[in-house]
């Protein structure tokens, strides 16, 4: 699959060092155009439909968050490339595919560009079929519990957990359990169920999604209609449900 792509980064030697590298190492990414400013990247983002963005973090007159907040419903998937380390959770939170700091490793960015050739081919295979999960749920039951003891759940009836600090909120069709266990937790008790970490907020049951919805890091809609919001970076992990 070929990536159509662009580069915002205003420093000349970094853009030249990355473009090099791209046209070497990964030829299935077509560079439509380079930036050196904010308003120069929104520019080329309304003016092609792209697959993947090239974000450098700091940038004159403001930075990359401030770009893709002008651009909220992104189908693109972003890859900062930032001196700086301290960084990856805000790109986590603005949900980047991957996360490269300078001077750019060859192999990590050979990496960030499969892995979203492999989201992208999921999500284009997915697109007008029926979904169906790989993986038939598997009856079994999960103890939850409880100040005066312990509450017995059918794992098939749980829609999806919510992280709540270091508590969960277990969402059932009529209602919602709160329980003083991580949501780690319940990852590692579910993991042999049809269960999937999407967000670091969100694990949900796969056979329960009717609906997934490209954008930022893309989000599903459970059978009782709630939107979850899917981090780029997990997006691989779900579709592979499917």
């Amino acid at each position: 699959m070929k990536l159509k792509a662009i580069l915002v980064e205003d420093e000349v030697n970094s853009r030249e060092i990355l473009r090099n590298y791209l046209t070497k190492y990964c030829p299935n990414v077509e560079l439509l155009g380079e930036a050196d400013s904010i308003q120069k990247g929104l520019e080329l983002i309304e003016k092609h439909q792209l697959d993947l963005v090239f974000l450098d973090v700091e940038m004159p007159f403001g930075n990359a968050f401030d770009l893709l907040d002008k651009v909220p419903d992104r189908t693109f998937e972003t890859v900062f490339v930032t001196a700086y380390d301290h960084y990856a959770k805000d790109a986590l939170n603005h949900h980047a595919a991957y996360y490269l700091t300078k001077p750019i490793n060859i192999d990590e960015l050979i990496k960030a560009v499969e892995y979203v050739v492999e989201v992208k081919e999921k999500e284009n295979d997915l697109e007008d079929t029926v979904l169906r999960p790989k993986f038939k749920s598997v009856n079994g039951k999960i103890t939850i519990p409880q100040q005066d003891g312990f509450q017995v759940l059918n794992v098939a009836d749980i829609l999806y957990c919510k992280a709540d600090d270091n508590y969960t909120e277990i969402y059932l069709e009529n209602k919602k359990i709160l329980v003083s266990k991580t949501l780690k937790y319940f990852e590692e008790a579910l993991s042999t169920y049809t269960f999937a970490r999407i967000h670091k907020s969100y694990l949900v049951n796969v056979n329960e999604v009717v609906k997934y919805r490209r954008g930022k890091g893309g989000s599903v809609v459970v059978s009782n209609g709630k939107e979850l919001l899917v981090s780029a970076s997990k997006k691989k992990e779900l579709l592979a449900y499917f």
